[in-house]
Formats: structure tokens, C-alpha cells, sequence
């Protein structure tokens, strides 16, 4: 099954989220800021992050730039509050297909990354 990195300031979304996909099966590793999430992307890339956009200190966008400079093949998918939508546009440009607002339908979030995991696969086959 795929490995996950869930990057979140918040301990509440990142045991939510661990619960949900451990539940399904997935290799699920957390991160509470951005700094932490480079260091597990360079010891251990994971096929797929869901990564929050505004932390202290290192934001997502941040975060995202620097993942890519290690890693420019993993998957992320963006968590946002309503609201600040205007920063998935620079989230565009490193490769962000897919996002969610916050509050999220966990359903919703399961199978967005059900079907990007999905095409990750099938994408590595052709």
C-alpha cells in the first residue's frame, strides 16, 4: 500500500488524518511543520503528501518548493482553509493538481487520494 506524510501544525487534523488512512490500509508518517516534513521526505519519500497550506515558520508553499528540490516525483495535495484559495495559484506552479478546504469531508479526502494514488500507479506502468 502506499506511504502517506500528513503535514499539519495542528495534533487534531494530523491524528484525524493518521486514523483515517491507517484505517484504510495506507503507511501513514506525520509531520507538524515544514522543516519536519523535509527531513522524512529525505529519509524516506512517501508516494503522496497532504500538506497544510499556513504553518508557523515554514508555510506550504515554502515547503512545497523545497520538497520538490528532493523529491519532484511525489504527489501533494494541498489542505486550505476557505478562503485563501488565491494560494493554490503559486501551488500551481509546483506541480499542484489537487486541493481541499478545510473543513474537509473525510470521504471526500479519501477517495481524492484513493484516485491520486490510483494514477501515480498507472502513471509509473505506462
Amino acid at each position: 500500500m502506499a506511504k502517506l506524510l500528513i503535514v499539519d501544525d495542528q495534533l487534531g487534523i494530523r491524528r484525524l488524518l493518521y486514523e483515517a488512512f491507517n484505517e484504510e490500509g495506507y503507511e501513514v508518517d506525520l509531520a507538524g511543520s515544514g522543516q519536519e516534513a523535509i527531513e522524512k521526505v529525505k529519509a524516506a519519500p512517501p508516494d503522496l503528501i497532504l500538506m497544510d497550506m499556513k504553518m508557523p515558520g515554514m508555510n506550504g508553499i515554502e515547503t512545497l518548493h523545497e520538497v520538490r528540490k528532493i523529491n519532484d516525483a511525489v504527489a501533494v495535495i494541498m489542505m486550505t482553509a476557505y478562503g485563501e484559495l488565491e494560494i493554490i495559484a503559486e501551488a500551481v506552479k509546483f506541480g499542484i493538481k489537487e486541493y481541499v478546504t478545510k473543513p474537509f469531508d473525510i470521504i471526500e479526502l479519501r477517495e481524492l487520494v484513493k484516485r491520486t494514488i490510483f494514477e501515480l500507479a498507472h502513471k509509473e506502468v505506462s
